[in-house]
């Protein structure tokens, strides 16, 4: 295992205090490990929290400011956020209007964030309310979850569901967009390694040089098959027909995102992004917005994920709607 790391003990607990020293406009509590904004948003907003094991970089903690999230809860890798952070973060945001946890459907993150809501409303009363996101058509069920897993929309919904509260949007409201968009958008991956968890030392599974596994989860877990490695417009069709099978994207705007899974330089992504913008033209989804880069990752692991989202002008005016994190940032 070859990283920049100390201690595979403190890595978290290393890259936190490196957080803090890159970005002064954040604030965090190294004590319970959340990441909040320097400046909490004005009194009488709606706030929205998310978390989960860390190791999927810039998710979540890139992703806190104007525009966006309040907070992030961040998990040892790959492990859930305890409630007690979660509860203790959910107290310190709510600006009287009440907090909605954005928590990928992972077993322990949705356990740990019920957990905590209810720990939040106890003892401070703050209502809480919950979207758990579920977008990865690979498999129904997966080693983590009951079903879909939640992956690439995670992103996608934090920004427009940050963008509603940020304009004022009550937390009933919110909810109630945090839900559309996650009916609307759905994800599939591909992995051309496995990633290597600090801790483990040693790659989480074995994949044969001329291999790769569709559908793998953002943890390594097992897709739907491993097949010969292929061209990229080969693993493009795969990525955009799995996608295109589950939903109909024909007739509404829609955002995409080609994600990279932390291992993919960015000129192999935009290779990959021509095939799919072409396969997706071909098919009649018309493209309104995208994103290519390192979004939601797996530590080192090579490979590519496709969100789409199948859009409206309303869902389109949040996504464009100002944001200032140090994962996105634009209109500002």
């Amino acid at each position: 295992m070859k990283k920049l790391i100390n201690d595979p003990a403190n890595v978290l607990a290393d890259a936190l205090r490196g957080i803090e020293a890159a970005h002064p406009e954040l604030r965090v509590d190294h004590q319970h490990r959340v990441i909040y904004r320097a400046e909490p948003k004005q009194d009488g907003r709606v706030a929205i929290i998310s978390g989960g094991g860390s190791g999927h970089e810039p998710l979540h903690g890139g992703f806190v400011g104007p525009g966006m999230l309040d907070a992030a809860c961040a998990g040892e890798v790959f492990t859930s956020p305890t409630p007690d952070q979660v509860a203790e973060a959910t107290a310190a945001v709510d600006r009287g209007a009440g907090v909605l946890h954005v928590v990928k459907n992972y077993t322990g993150d949705v356990m740990n964030f019920e957990m905590a809501g209810e720990l939040a409303a106890a003892d401070s009363g703050v209502r809480v309310e919950t979207v758990v996101t579920a977008d990865d058509v690979a498999v129904q069920d997966s080693t983590y979850t009951a079903g879909r897993r939640g992956v690439g929309l995670t992103v996608l919904l934090e920004k427009i569901v940050g963008a509603a509260a940020e304009e004022g949007q009550d937390l009933d409201a919110v909810v109630a967009l945090a839900q559309r968009v996650n009916d609307a958008g759905r994800s599939m991956g591909i992995a051309l390694t496995s990633c290597t968890v600090p801790a483990a030392g040693k790659p989480t599974f074995d994949l044969p040089e001329d291999e790769m596994e569709v559908g793998v989860g953002i943890h390594g877990e097992p897709g739907r098959r491993r097949v010969p490695l292929a061209p990229a417009s080969e693993v493009a069709a795969l990525l955009v027909e799995s996608v295109l099978a589950d939903r109909d994207f024909t007739g509404s705007p829609a955002v995409v995102m080609l994600n990279g899974m932390g291992g993919t330089p960015l000129i192999e992504l935009y290779v990959l992004y021509g095939e799919v913008a072409r396969l997706l033209a071909d098919a009649g989804v018309p493209v309104a917005r995208r994103l290519v880069g390192n979004y939601i990752t797996s530590l080192d692991m090579a490979g590519a994920s496709l969100t789409v989202l199948g859009a409206d002008d309303d869902l389109l005016r949040l996504w464009d709607a100002p944001v200032d994190t140090s994962g996105l940032r634009w209109g500002v």
